[in-house]
């Protein structure tokens, strides 16, 4: 037992020493390509085994033909080795390289271009990790574009919207001072109708930036749905009728949600006015609610003839018409500002407003809102939790 134990204090003595030479190299070697790298573990491992089979063959006093017959075996298997180190460390390197030349595609228009096939599980892990980044800032890239369409869409929108009415107040301004106006009640009657279009417009980008900036206080009750409903259809009325649309009740139960009601109410009004806008005269305007798996969803049918089917995942976005931008009609004197409009996803104030609205409230309130084709026209449902204990 002593003597083993001589045995493997010498080998451990032999290597130790080796070790110690190859520090500085192991130091120098830090920055070096990972091939090189291999290649000097390998031979520090080849030379601590050597090291320390001298150390002991010296202490066994082996004969001069064993310990050649020793050496030859060391070094025979330090040769090869050292070669498998030099051709892994190279096929390793060789995979680097390639995933470093794929990596300069990351974000790229064409995309991530993985290497065939990373040598190491390593290397592999990281390339799908470069893959999973490069389609994250694709579709970050693709949501930026998206976002600045967007925007400029409704610059120009906004831009074209307020030449109007500012346009009219203008002549009409000047007309009164020109002393030229013959119906000054009629004229400042016209101004004050463009006036609270201007502030609703003016409102409604307001409201819109604190959706967009997560800066929307809600406030919280329960209530019904019936009384949100039946507060949504008594303003959009008056410009039913003078648009000779029927608005009818297609089923409204009494089920309770849990939102804030002054935005939830915003939300029906925008929906039913675009709807009523959007439908010609003598056209219904359906109004319902039901219950489904725990939620409460509120739907509003209209009969504008349907949105082309490459148009529906538009029409919540922000400044989105339907239409090339028109002038857009005089609010009716009555009905309440900002809800809703025509065409089809243009906000009362005639901005494009009117639907992005509606679905940031929606999604503050942890609901969804969804457009689809049904019938003679189109479908917008909004979905919201249904408050406890129903």
């Amino acid at each position: 037992m002593t003597d083993f134990l001589v045995i493997v204090a010498l080998a451990a003595l032999g290597a130790a020493v080796v070790g110690l030479l190859a520090a500085p190299a192991v130091r120098v070697l830090r920055r070096r390509s990972v091939a090189l790298s291999l290649f000097a573990v390998a031979a520090l491992a080849v030379a601590a085994m050597a090291a320390g089979t001298v150390a002991v063959a010296q202490a066994m006093f082996l004969s001069g033909h064993d310990l050649g017959v020793v050496m030859a075996v060391v070094g025979v298997s330090g040769v090869v080795s050292l070669a498998a180190a030099l051709l892994f460390g190279r096929r390793i390197a060789k995979g680097s390289r390639e995933l470093a030349r794929s990596a300069r595609t990351v974000g790229s228009e064409g995309g991530f271009v993985a290497p065939a096939e990373p040598p190491t599980v390593e290397l592999a892990a990281l390339s799908r990790a470069l893959e999973e980044t490069s389609g994250r800032l694709s579709a970050a890239r693709e949501r930026e574009r998206a976002m600045d369409t967007a925007r400029r869409e409704l610059i120009a929108g906004i831009s074209h919207d307020l030449r109007t009415p500012l346009a009219g107040l203008r002549a009409m301004a000047e007309a009164l001072e020109d002393g030229v106006a013959e119906d000054t009640g009629r004229y400042h009657s016209r101004m004050r109708v463009e006036v609270d279009r201007l502030a609703a417009m003016v409102d409604d980008l307001f409201e819109l930036s604190r959706i967009q900036a997560g800066a929307l206080a809600l406030t919280f009750s329960r209530v019904s749905v019936y009384d949100l409903v039946d507060d949504a259809l008594a303003g959009a009325r008056p410009l039913a009728r003078a648009s000779g649309v029927r608005l009818v009740d297609g089923g409204v139960a009494p089920l309770p949600v849990r939102v804030d009601a002054q935005q939830m109410t915003r939300v029906l009004g925008n929906l039913l006015v675009n709807a009523i806008r959007a439908t010609p005269a003598d056209g219904t305007v359906a109004v319902s609610a039901r219950p489904e798996g725990g939620r409460v969803v509120l739907a509003v049918q209209d009969s504008c003839g349907g949105i082309p089917p490459e148009d529906l995942p538009r029409v919540f976005d922000t400044g989105w018409r339907g239409a090339p931008a028109r002038t857009p009609r005089s609010p009716i004197l009555g009905l309440s500002p900002g809800t809703g409009g025509a065409p089809l996803g243009e906000g009362g104030t005639g901005a494009g407003l009117g639907l992005a609205i509606v679905r940031g409230i929606v999604e503050a309130h942890d609901g969804r809102a969804t457009v689809r084709n049904a019938g003679a026209g189109c479908r917008f449902e909004v979905e919201l939790p249904a408050a406890d204990g129903r």
